[in-house]
């Protein structure tokens, strides 16, 4: 007994040394998204707590808006959609304008508040600095294939639905430059010069603030486009990248 209340005092010693080390980490850093319980800044730089942070919003809509309310995101609230075992209740509107520079064609799809946030980040911290670093001038225009979509997952017919079902996931097509310039997924990824980079430089950021990312490396039927999603795994909070 006294073995195992030394072995216990040890593992506490240990957690509360890992807790002051992770604190003394992002004090140093004077980055508060390296710390699991700080809520969410979008306008933060990416930390090691980000993405699960943005995943998070996804089982809480007040905080969500909050959110985005506080990064300047314009965006507008869709009433609550049921179909069946499809539907949804947290979903937004993005507008064009507003703090985000990247527009959407199609415009106006509806996505899921968690879905939303991630998004803007990706296009902050992300998709422009990389557009800039490959090709000299932003991104105006993503290309995307959807959001909500009442269906299963591709090829299993009788099994989970897709996060489409409840707007929790975006396909992106591609990307326009300010020049008119067309990155595409489908004709580009494949490839060996700036646009391939690009496209995988932005597939990788997108891996540290979705929960789920696939690209044409995952399989065939992702061969034009990359899946995003903020599908929640439970408290360990793991992420596919693929």
């Amino acid at each position: 007994m006294r073995a195992l209340r030394r072995a216990g005092a040890f593992l506490v010693t240990i957690m509360l040394a890992a807790v002051a080390g992770l604190t003394l980490f992002a004090l140093l850093r004077g980055h508060a998204e390296d710390l699991p319980w700080t809520p969410v800044d979008l306008s933060a730089p990416v930390g090691m707590f980000t993405g699960r942070k943005l995943t998070g919003l996804k089982q809480d809509l007040p905080a969500c808006r909050a959110a985005i309310d506080a990064a300047g995101v314009r965006y507008r609230l869709l009433p609550p959609l049921r179909a069946g075992q499809c539907g949804y209740d947290d979903a937004v509107r993005l507008p064009p304008g507003g703090s985000r520079s990247m527009a959407l064609s199609p415009s106006g799809p509806g996505m899921s508040c968690a879905v939303a946030a991630a998004l803007s980040v990706w296009e902050w911290e992300v998709v422009q600095p990389a557009a800039q670093r490959y090709f000299g001038q932003p991104v105006t225009s993503l290309e995307h294939f959807g959001t909500y979509n009442c269906r299963r997952i591709y090829g299993r017919d009788n099994g989970s639905w897709s996060e489409h079902a409840t707007a929790n996931a975006l396909d992106v097509a591609g990307f326009r430059l300010a020049n008119g310039r067309r990155i595409s997924v489908v004709h580009d990824w494949r490839g060996t010069g700036k646009d391939a980079e690009f496209l995988r430089t932005v597939r990788d950021g997108a891996c540290r603030l979705f929960a789920t990312v696939l690209s044409p490396d995952y399989n065939a039927a992702h061969r034009d486009h990359l899946h995003l999603d903020q599908a929640s795994r439970g408290a360990m909070g793991w992420r596919a990248c693929r």
